[in-house]
């Protein structure tokens, strides 16, 4: 009942692919009592359906490797049933700490078969973040490659321990998938129970921890599959790392829940032409990545490579105007935004069919009501970007997991994104910026973002990040701390050049006053860490020092 309640709301969004006003009045999430998504869509749809023999993963580069449908499903059987044996059990907390590697695919579905709760993990965590996640994850079991085995050393040794390609005191993963391609489940999953424990990038504090269950990601991320504009039998490419929520986003639920290819391009490291020519070569006709990659990939010759492409999609953060119209240019194709958070799916995006506003993020996912409060919680019309929970969405968590276990409540009446945003006559939401980055100058309210947006116009700024240095008089100037394109000349002329194009651009009252050289703070996760920022301006403003790689407007009088 729950798969065809499932597949059933699936069509509807197929149905309404290119009517966004039709999936937006019509779609309702399926009302599920019991569901296993490993067993009940991933094995008794696609595996064992039409498209069992299609492929469902397909990797090229490092550790290249193509599974159909029925082959993850045998092998990720005999891998739940070697875990059992090992004592992993229903409820219980698996870390997996894999690179794209076809175990990393396996180990998940073995793990929903078993009913086990997943902690992704990604490879740049450190001995440190590892500890973290043991005690505060309450990790029994860890699944991950040779040559991360090491980091684990001095944890909990009761911890069941499984490497990849072996490693000294470990259990083999080979060793571990030797058993029956039948698995029968220890008893019923409901829809309700755990499945995902992430730990967030921690942009301003520790890591909190995001609990989904059964449905919240796999039903939830029907509307992420229905904005990608995914179709049976796609290829899709989505750029992201193992560990973080957008892979799962795209490179698991999405594609599989329209019974596409997961495209993967294994690169040492990132290589826009090289990404082109995959694209163009393995036929790659969906294309999801995040707004640092779209920047290096118009850096390229990009006219060769736009082989079967027929939706492309950015997200994790808003995606420059002038990177959209570049790629229209080029490719003839609008890159479509989306936004979302590991607490949820795809809340916010342009869908297949719709005219996208360039700097807009889009309309509300099919299934969701999002309204902008503020702090009174008092709708308006630039406000904290909110969800209402009279009737929540399948796709938002159960809730952030507390250190004794317990779940924080999602909020009083509304649950809060912390994300600042505009909407306009026509529904379109525009993204101002993080509630705890947007601040105030000369009474002015500014967005980082907008003036970060204008920043990186400038042929020598590659990535900047704004944020408020303290002034006597007018309460506070924005700053910007730049890095620089490659082979751009740090000396006060480029900078002189920055300002000048900075005036042009922006009022008065949004003027970058400041600017700084500076090796960006970031989280593992790649994000900005504007906290650090703004600690090191209040620090200086506190001692009246001045950072000796700051340029400031009022040391280039030309400019006046």
């Amino acid at each position: 009942m729950g798969t065809a309640a499932f597949k059933e709301a699936r069509d509807f969004l197929f149905a309404h692919r290119g009517d966004y006003g039709g999936a937006h009045r019509g779609f309702r999430w399926p009302k599920l009592e019991t569901f296993n998504y490993a067993l009940d869509w991933f094995d008794a749809e696609l595996a064992r359906g039409p498209l069992g023999n299609s492929t469902a993963l397909r990797i090229v580069g490092d550790g290249a490797a193509t599974r159909s449908f029925a082959e993850l499903s045998a092998d990720s059987s005999r891998l739940a049933n070697g875990l059992r044996d090992l004592g992993v059990k229903r409820g219980d907390r698996i870390l997996i700490m894999l690179g794209n590697t076809v175990p990393l695919w396996e180990t998940m579905l073995a793990a929903m078969k078993l009913g086990a709760v997943v902690i992704p993990a990604t490879t740049l965590l450190t001995p440190v973040d590892l500890a973290d996640r043991f005690t505060r994850g309450r990790v029994r079991h860890v699944v991950t490659g040779s040559a991360e085995a090491a980091k684990f050393d001095g944890l909990d040794a009761s911890v069941t321990r499984i490497a990849v390609g072996g490693a000294p005191g470990w259990t083999d993963y080979d060793a571990v998938k030797q058993g029956s391609a039948t698995f029968a489940p220890d008893g019923t999953t409901r829809a309700t129970d755990p499945l995902l424990l992430y730990f967030t990038s921690g942009t301003t504090a520790k890591p909190k921890l995001v609990l989904h269950d059964q449905q919240s990601y796999p039903v939830g991320h029907l509307v992420t599959m229905y904005w990608l504009g995914l179709q049976p039998g796609d290829v899709h490419l989505n750029i992201s790392s193992p560990g973080w929520a957008k892979h799962a986003w795209s490179c698991f639920f999405a594609p599989w829940n329209a019974g596409a290819t997961v495209f993967v391009n294994n690169q040492p490291r990132f290589d826009a032409r090289g990404t082109l020519e995959a694209i163009a070569a393995e036929g790659v006709q969906t294309f999801c990545a995040p707004p640092t990659v779209w920047r290096m990939l118009v850096q390229q010759d990009m006219a060769p490579f736009r082989g079967q492409l027929r939706e492309v999609c950015s997200a994790g953060e808003p995606l420059n105007p002038e990177v959209i119209e570049h790629v229209r240019k080029v490719w003839g194709m609008t890159i479509r935004e989306g936004y979302g958070q590991t607490e949820t799916t795809l809340q916010i995006g342009f869908f297949p069919g719709q005219t996208v506003e360039p700097g807009a993020m889009g309309h509300e996912s099919p299934g969701y009501r999002i309204r902008l409060l503020d702090p009174e919680d008092r709708e308006v019309e630039e406000g904290e970007v909110s969800i209402l929970l009279d009737n929540p969405p399948v796709g938002l968590m159960r809730g952030y997991q507390q250190d004794d276990g317990t779940l924080a409540p999602l909020g009083q009446g509304a649950y809060r994104t912390g994300d600042v945003a505009t909407k306009d006559a026509e529904g379109r939401f525009t993204y101002v910026g993080r509630a705890d980055d947007v601040f105030k100058a000369s009474d002015y309210r500014i967005s980082p973002f907008e003036l970060e947006s204008v920043l990186v116009e400038h042929e020598a700024v590659a990535e900047a990040a704004v944020v408020p240095a303290p002034d006597a008089v007018r309460l506070a100037v924005p700053k910007a701390f730049i890095v620089l394109a490659q082979g751009a000349d740090p000396g006060r002329e480029t900078i002189a050049s920055i300002f000048r194009h900075l005036r042009e651009r922006l009022a008065p009252y949004k003027r970058v006053r400041r600017i700084e050289i500076y090796d960006l703070p970031k989280t593992i996760s790649g994000k900005i860490r504007r906290v650090e920022l703004r600690q090191a301006e209040q620090r200086h403003f506190r001692e009246g020092t001045r950072s000796p790689g700051e340029f400031r407007e009022e040391d280039f009088p030309e400019l006046r």
